[in-house]
Parts: structure tokens; sequence; C-alpha cells
């Protein structure tokens, strides 16, 4: 039996080909975040009611640069390490639907909370959202811990936006 870490891996995609796929889908889930976000924050965001622990609007633009890119580098491991055969490639097939669940999810929260103004509706796509980092972290372990590490912090800062969605629909 082959440790967690010690998994057989197929032949590796091309790096140029891993690092297009592993950069592209954050590139653009950001890309659709910062779209949704640019005119709401001085507007209806800035007009919510929100908790007294809601950071400064300037931190959010640095832990998603930070985040998205630590998603980036977890992303390109997980593609490096397809096993050849057997279970452990359906495993790594299910890590990855996950991977790419969560980026979708993580896509539409954005124009959820802030183009839609639908705060509820945000709740629970960031509650899902939530769901599947910790779900996408159990499945990438058994192929790279380092990937799944990587997610860690991001886990913590949707944790943390659930939270913060749930009070400023409280406060709303």
């Amino acid at each position: 039996m082959l440790a967690a870490t010690q998994v057989p891996v197929g032949p590796a995609l091309p790096r140029w080909l891993r690092l297009a796929a592993a950069i592209v889908p954050v590139m653009i889930t950001a890309s659709i975040g910062s779209a949704a976000t640019q005119a709401e924050i001085p507007g209806w965001y800035a007009g919510l009611n929100k908790p007294f622990f809601n950071p400064p609007n300037w931190v959010f633009p640095v832990a998603w640069t930070l985040l998205y890119t630590m998603i980036a580098v977890a992303l390109w491991r997980l593609l490096g390490v397809m096993p050849r055969t057997g279970p452990s490639r359906e495993g790594w097939w299910l890590a990855l639907a996950a991977f790419l669940v969560q980026i979708v999810l993580n896509a539409a929260w954005t124009p959820v909370f802030f183009s839609a103004h639908a705060i509820g509706t945000g709740l629970i796509v960031v509650a899902m959202l939530l769901v599947m980092v910790l779900w996408t972290i159990r499945l990438s372990w058994r192929f790279d811990r380092l990937a799944a590490w990587l997610l860690v912090p991001y886990a913590a800062w949707v944790a943390f936006a659930t939270l913060l969605n749930a009070a400023i629909l409280r406060l709303n």
C-alpha cells in the first residue's frame, strides 16, 4: 500500500498546459469578481449596515490576490499528480471536479451578492462554497498535501466571508 504522498503518477500534462489550466480559471474568477464589485463598493455596498468586524475595503483585494495565487498553485500541483490507473485515478478526478465546482461557486458569489444585491442568496452560495473548499482540501490531501495546505487559508477566508455575509444579512 502506498502512502498518500506516493500515489503512482501517470504522464503529466506539458508544463505550459498545466500552468494555463491552473491560471486561466482563477483569472476568470478574479475578473468576474472585480467586474462585479467595481461600481458596487462605493455605491450599494457603502450604504449597507456592516458589523464591527467588517475589514476596510482595501483588505479584500490584497487578501484575494494572495488567495487566488495560492489557489492557482494548488490547482497546478494537483494537475501534476494524476494517477495512472485504478481507484486513485477516480479519486483524483473527483478532487479535480470538486476543485472546479468551488471555483465556479467562487465566481458566482460576487455577482450574486454585489451585482444582484441578493444578500440572502449570496449567503447560500458562500456557504456552499465553504463546503466545497473544505471537501476539495479533503480530496486533494490524498494526492498532494501541499496543494491541500495551500487551500487552508482560502477556507479560513471563505469561513470569514460566510460569517460576514450572514451578519450583513442580519443587519440589513
